[in-house]
């Protein structure tokens, strides 16, 4: 009995201690331009079954782009969740314009955001990776890694927020209809130098999230990747405000940047350092309240 509740031990010790990267490589596909390379991943991505979503290619950052795609059978997972785990909606795939793929490993950001659920949803995890290996190519994981038991209350320093964190709720409105109305419209206008990447609305299950373009010369996306040298894991883009039931949120800065790129060191962060505030304003703005500013940094 002991020997079997040593094993069992183990067991769950490398379980917890395993090492889940937040990318995949891909097999490369035809370059020449990143809207070429985007262009043969879309018609991967459909072919395989996937639901092609958006397209983005940050502003000030030439060669580089990120193709959206969702899953149903992944959305009704997501939907049964519910709550944060929308974040987890969207399949994104990094392209480069020398056809260099990497698209988001679903072990690792469906951990994060399904959190206590991971487990009772890992076979359809599973599937999901299976299909994308199939569509994308199987390589290795790339962008650093984090252990998998962490993941569910993943955060990077002590301190720094999770991503249940209650400062990310920004505003709340009458109805859901009125809250995802409110998004799409802002964005429409462009406040707060925005745009709309992507949108998946799962009216039945009152949850919606938008990627977010930003596009300030100054805090935009091509701006503060290439400020930490993540180019090549631009499929941590784009930014996410995303509505559960009648309240719009956005996962905190010091969250969702470091989920993303868990190999940049302290080092690299502080050169963003007023990033999380930043994009903080920005949110808030596009979800129609009035501008925050937490003073927060990477500090």
């Amino acid at each position: 009995m002991m020997r079997w509740l040593s094993a069992w031990g183990l067991l769950v010790f490398s379980a917890s201690v395993w090492a889940v990267s937040p990318y995949v490589q891909g097999n490369s596909v035809t370059g020449g331009s990143v809207q070429a390379a985007a262009t043969a991943v879309e018609a991967k991505l459909k072919g395989g079954g996937f639901k092609v979503v958006g397209k983005y290619f940050p502003k000030g950052l030439a060669g580089y782009g990120v193709v959206i795609a969702t899953d149903d059978a992944m959305l009704d997972e997501v939907g049964s969740v519910g709550g944060n785990a929308v974040l987890g909606a969207a399949i994104r795939v990094g392209v480069k314009a020398d056809g260099s793929v990497a698209y988001t490993n679903p072990d690792y950001w469906c951990r994060a955001y399904f959190r206590k659920e991971f487990a009772r949803k890992e076979p359809a995890v599973k599937a999901l990776q299976s299909r994308l290996q199939e569509t994308l190519g199987a390589g290795k994981g790339q962008g650093g890694d984090e252990s998998a038991g962490s993941l569910a209350n993943y955060r990077y320093m002590i301190g720094m927020e999770r991503l249940d964190s209650p400062k990310n709720k920004l505003a709340e409105y009458g109805s859901f209809a009125e809250a995802v109305k409110t998004v799409r419209d802002n964005l429409a206008k462009g406040v707060g130098k925005t745009a709309r990447v992507y949108e998946v609305v799962m009216p039945d299950r009152k949850l919606a999230v938008f990627g977010v373009a930003m596009n300030d010369d100054e805090n935009g996306d091509g701006e503060w990747i290439k400020t930490i040298g993540m180019q090549n894991n631009i499929a941590g883009l784009p930014y996410e405000i995303y509505v559960v039931g009648k309240e719009v949120e956005s996962p905190h800065g010091r969250f969702r940047i470091a989920l993303a790129f868990p190999d940049v060191g302290m080092g690299q962060f502080m050169r963003i350092s007023s990033l999380p505030n930043a994009i903080l304003e920005t949110m808030s703005a596009v979800a129609g309240a009035e501008k925050k500013s937490s003073g927060e940094s990477w500090q």
